[in-house]
């Protein structure tokens, strides 16, 4: 047993060393993640996660000197810089989660459920604007049609769910009639990726995962992240465009809050995910009937009335975190 004047609980943790590690008159026991399932839930059911920026090491440490009872733990390994751990116990560890720092880059989660296996087919449905993006391409077209003000104001009424999709959709795009066509191919080629997006991509897709967004966006630009990221689906509205103009007008079917949740069921069908295997994650209140129709749904910085109706969140981390979700 490694001595504390030598070390803390988390250097320890991620060195690799195996054994346990006394903590004043507690200690902690290494277990690998996979063996949570099959050796450690019946003597210690209860668990959370912890995930972290390097920058935040000192942070998480000292919070970690707050443990007050024999745990085991197990290191996170994720393809991507975060760092996480998973801490198992006999009794839920309130006090310690309380008093976890709210003000770091640090997430912490409990797991109260079966978590998605990233090592089996599954399926991702992702919203695209402030979700896989860092933007609402509806607000930034609108600034580049010179409408910027008033269509954000409505946009942020929507996502607050304060208007009905449908009719906060038609009533933005209503202003952009007259503008060119050229700032939709612009705005593609502008499209600031949401940080971490591609890495969770690279780590799911040689698992068997099917990504696909489901967008209350636009056509050009999920088509656009499609391409560029090899997605395997994307759904969005279609804008009407005239002579190289817009004309306020979308056609087709609309990609509301019900055309998103039946994404997942479609998609899920189509490519034969099993029960327990669909995650989806968005940011806004059009995003809960998505998310809810998911295995397990995700609030990303999200909106209270999302966050009120998702399995789990992401609150400080970007979409590296997401990865940290699942049962490795």
């Amino acid at each position: 047993m490694e001595s504390q004047k030598n070390s803390n609980a988390l250097t320890w943790l991620f060195s690799g060393e195996d054994g346990s590690f006394s903590h004043g008159d507690f200690s902690l026991t290494r277990y690998f993640e996979d063996e949570f399932l099959n050796n450690i839930q019946v003597k210690q059911p209860h668990r959370f996660r912890v995930i972290f920026d390097e920058v935040d090491f000192d942070a998480v440490s000292s919070w970690l000197n707050h443990l007050n009872q024999d745990c085991s733990v197990a290191v996170l390994m994720r393809h991507n810089e975060l760092k996480g751990f998973e801490i198992a116990s006999s009794s839920r560890l309130a006090q310690l989660i309380e008093c976890f720092p709210i003000d770091s880059n640090a997430e912490l989660f409990e797991v109260t459920q079966a978590l998605p296996s990233i090592f089996k087919p599954g399926l991702l449905v992702m919203d695209m604007d402030s979700t896989a993006i860092q933007i609402e391409c509806i607000d930034e077209l609108a600034a580049m049609a010179g409408v910027g003000e008033a269509v954000s104001e409505v946009t942020e009424r929507a996502m607050q769910g304060e208007l009905d999709f449908e009719e906060s959709l038609r009533l933005r795009v209503s202003k952009l009639a007259g503008a060119s066509d050229s700032i939709i191919n612009q705005l593609c080629q502008d499209l600031p990726l949401m940080p971490g997006l591609e890495s969770i991509v690279a780590e799911l897709k040689p698992n068997d995962w099917k990504l696909v967004l489901a967008s209350g966006g636009f056509t050009p630009f999920v088509g656009h992240l499609k391409d560029l990221l090899g997605l395997d689906a994307a759904y969005a509205n279609e804008l009407v465009i005239e002579d190289g103009k817009l004309t306020g007008e979308v056609t087709g079917e609309v990609v509301d809050a019900q055309y998103k949740a039946d994404v997942i069921d479609k998609s899920a069908a189509k490519w034969q995910i099993a029960a327990g295997q669909r995650v989806a994650i968005g940011d806004g209140a059009n995003d809960i009937p998505m998310v809810k129709a998911a295995d397990y749904g995700i609030a990303f910085h999200a909106k209270p009335k999302l966050l009120a109706a998702s399995n789990a969140s992401i609150q400080r981390l970007d979409l590296r975190c997401l990865v940290f979700h699942l049962q490795g």
